[in-house]
């Protein structure tokens, strides 16, 4: 098992996760203010969210293959959900 495409996958993950709630607007304004433009981050930041779970999921398949790399993806998608949801609900709102 290769630890970097492991971490590589989360990180990915998590990237996406972050990207996409960000693309909107109540999470968009909790986390920069309500000052900055939305409209015109919100077609990258989806971009971004989706590019960033594909990548993810390109990374579990080249660590566990096409059999068990979709089922690695899974799992990864709900551990990079959860540090997202906690980060998102509480560190970035104390900010």
């Amino acid at each position: 098992m290769n630890a970097l495409l492991l971490l590589t996958a989360f990180i990915c993950a998590f990237a996406g996760f972050v990207a996409l709630s960000l693309g909107m607007e109540r999470h968009f304004h909790d986390v920069l203010g309500p000052q900055r433009p939305f409209a015109r981050w919100q077609p990258w930041l989806r971009a971004a969210g989706i590019a960033g779970l594909l990548l993810a999921l390109a990374a579990c398949l080249l660590e566990r293959g096409p059999a068990q790399g979709w089922v690695l993806w899974l799992g990864v998608l709900t551990a990079a959900a959860l540090a997202q949801m906690l980060a998102l609900s509480y560190a970035w709102p104390r900010r």
